[in-house]
């Protein structure tokens, strides 16, 4: 994929500006959506947390192992972590919102300071998770291009942002688990 022409170039990056509007507002009209819209039925929908906070550690270990791999100079192991981490990440997207087009929300049920460390977590998870998704698909479209030097620049600071974004989801399905309504 190294020799895209500048035409093409555009078309992607065309792409990736669209995906990284249309993603976080399809997910946001699944999960705000009226009951009729879509809905799957069965009691596997409610493994899917479950299911989401595994995803979410192991895209953590791989994003963690191909750090390591790139920087040890095993640029192949590096690709195929950071390749298995974006895979994971888009079973993960479909995964939550299958979920959350089906299931209604849970209340987080703590009280007092745990409450409001659930929220800032919960927060800036969503939110960081929204930003971070254009940097993510720059990030691979640069690698993918051999652009190596401009995808450096990105992932300095995709990286802890995706890092953040995957350990947080971690740590919230972990404070709102006993909460599930199974």
């Amino acid at each position: 994929m190294s020799s895209i022409s500048k035409a093409n170039d555009s078309k992607y990056l065309w792409l990736i500006g669209v995906l990284s509007v249309v993603i976080p507002i399809a997910v946001a009209v699944l999960i705000f959506k009226p009951s009729s819209l879509i809905e799957f039925e069965g009691k596997w929908v409610y493994l899917l947390p479950h299911i989401n906070g595994v995803i979410n550690t192991v895209t953590s270990i791989f994003l963690l192992i191909g750090v390591y791999f790139i920087k040890n100079g095993k640029r192949n192991l590096h690709e195929l972590c950071m390749t298995v981490s974006f895979v994971l990440g888009s079973i993960f997207l479909v995964s939550y919102v299958v979920y959350h087009a089906s299931v209604p929300s849970t209340t987080f049920g703590g009280e007092g300071v745990v409450r409001y460390v659930y929220f800032f977590l919960l927060l800036t998870h969503i939110l960081l998770s929204i930003i971070v998704v254009p940097f993510v698909l720059m990030a691979i479209y640069q690698a993918w291009t051999k652009k190596l030097e401009k995808h450096k620049k990105t992932v300095k600071y995709t990286f802890p942002i995706w890092l953040y974004v995957s350990i947080t989801g971690v740590i919230v399905y972990i404070m709102i688990s006993p909460y599930y309504n199974f």
